[in-house]
């Protein structure tokens, strides 16, 4: 089975990711990778690393020929999705958003946080959201529908939401939060802020800075409340280090009057993420580190009891650009067409 791909916002740090990962990939095929900026080069020109692979030429938006794909990946700021994604579904594509347009389910609580009404509230109800471990029986839904010839739409959760929910995600399932506000502290590679530099994150200003950003109010909070189910009880702050790639979220849960023991804690994550092959279970005191996971789809994930403090303190490493984005657009693409979640996604790290 040859599927054709293609990447809609293909130059920038998550799109030339997912350019990547399907020329690697054993059953899907490259068909069109768009810029507007870049049309008419080929990606070898604007990235060396792809000498010898291909030979594709970036392609106007307007001009590739997406409709024809079976499957687009969206890289591409937010409302630029909704724009493109409709038409798309329509002619039977499957579309996998990498943007936040399709990841809150309240178009009320998407305008409020992106100041801009969502034009495809319809579109919008039928979408599955794309974190495999957490919601993976919308995306299999999709793949019967897929099956029928019907398009289908994937709105991928975003870097610090899948981190920090896959770090919280099995304390709070299993009722072990009590009262209080539950605090995740992110820290995030510059690649995380897109490929064009800011006075945040040009070289000069980002090299040997460690900062905070978006402190009571980035975008992901309802993003993040609404996948584990905490409205109004979170308290995120986002930080940018010097690193190309790599996220690691901490995630602080008051817990309630049931203390678990550290090694109840173990097998609870264990035994949560049994089945997930993308994700990892540290014990025995090793914690998630960014470097163990770059360069990869996986999540490494760590728990632990402050028994002083009455809190756990739960872990998660990803790759921004790999799990955070076009690694899981991929690993929902391989669910909705039936595939192992794995198939392309290397599984081991750059060891250095």
């Amino acid at each position: 089975m040859t599927i054709k791909a293609g990447v809609v916002g293909a130059a920038g740090f998550a799109g030339i990711e997912a350019v990547r990962l399907i020329l690697g990939h054993p059953e899907f095929e490259l068909a069109a990778a768009t810029s507007n900026e870049l049309a008419g080069k080929r990606i070898s020109d604007v990235y060396p690393n792809f000498h010898g692979v291909t030979e594709i030429e970036f392609s106007a938006h307007e001009d590739a020929p997406l409709e024809s794909c079976d499957v687009v990946f969206l890289a591409v700021p937010h409302t630029a999705a909704m724009a493109q994604a409709p038409a798309l579904v329509e002619k039977g594509v499957a579309v996998i958003d990498l943007s936040a347009d399709f990841r809150l389910k309240d178009p009320e609580v998407y305008e409020q946080w992106y100041n801009v009404p969502h034009t495809a509230t319809d579109l919008l109800e039928q979408a599955a959201f794309g974190l495999p471990e957490l919601f993976r029986d919308g995306l299999e839904q999709l793949a019967e529908m897929r099956k029928s010839g019907a398009g289908v739409l994937v709105g991928c959760a975003g870097c610090y939401p899948t981190a920090t929910s896959l770090a919280a995600a099995p304390a709070l399932r299993a009722g072990l939060a009590g009262a209080g506000p539950i605090v995740a502290d992110a820290v995030s590679g510059v690649s995380g802020a897109g490929k064009k530099a800011t006075e945040r994150t040009h070289f000069c200003f980002a090299d040997e800075n460690v900062e905070a950003y978006g402190v009571a109010s980035h975008r992901h909070t309802p993003e993040i409340e609404q996948i584990l189910d905490i409205p109004n009880r979170l308290v995120f702050t986002p930080h940018l280090a010097p690193l190309d790639r790599g996220l690691l979220s901490t995630v602080t849960i008051p817990l309630g009057e049931h203390m678990p023991t550290q090694s109840e804690l173990d097998q609870l994550y264990c035994d949560f993420y049994r089945d997930d092959a993308l994700v990892s279970v540290l014990t025995g005191g090793v914690q998630p580190k960014t470097a163990s996971v770059a360069g990869t789809c996986r999540a490494h994930v760590a728990v632990v009891l402050n028994e002083h403090a009455r809190v756990i303190v739960a872990t998660c490493a990803i790759d921004n650009v790999g799990k955070g984005a076009a690694g899981q657009a991929v690993q929902c693409a391989n669910i909705v067409f039936g595939l192992p979640e794995t198939c392309g996604l290397g599984a081991v790290a750059i060891p250095a």
